[in-house]
């Protein structure tokens, strides 16, 4: 049987809201950032009849340009759509103990309010690195 070369896919679609308002910083080489907590929810139906809700907590991170266009837009509550993927982390703590995380590096944010709701006009916000642009849900930006 011939080697099997797969490809690989690191791609991540999420809808929710802030659970806290960003954290803005710099590092000490000067690049933005911009850390948030992202709550997704997911509504089944239990065996018993009644509706339950199942609630994850995500990190997310913003880099550069998509850090400092978002910081004075996004607060805690804010519903907004990332796509990014997923980016393992470990460092050792102040405890000597290794600590790793996993979370979303953000190629784009859209804030999923309606624009007389926002702070900002920009409804959505796409990392400079990314050739694709995301929809902002605009009727004009229809083709046909």
């Amino acid at each position: 049987m011939a080697d099997l070369r797969l490809g690989s896919l690191n791609k991540v679609l999420l809808m929710g809201r802030l659970t806290r308002d960003p954290d803005s910083r710099y590092t000490p080489s000067g690049t933005a950032v911009l850390n948030m907590g992202l709550a997704v929810s997911r509504r089944y139906p239990h065996p018993s009849g009644e509706w339950r809700e199942e609630v994850c907590f995500i990190n997310v991170v913003a880099w550069q340009k998509l850090a400092e266009r978002l910081a004075p837009i996004l607060r805690k509550g804010t519903p907004v759509l990332v796509e990014g993927r997923l980016q393992s982390r470990s460092w050792e703590g102040q405890d000597g103990q290794k600590r790793n995380t996993i979370e979303v590096n953000a190629q784009s944010i859209q804030v999923l309010e309606r624009r007389d709701q926002q702070t900002s006009e920009e409804p959505s916000v796409k990392s400079e690195d990314s050739s694709e642009d995301f929809p902002t849900g605009e009727e004009d930006d229809i083709p046909f």
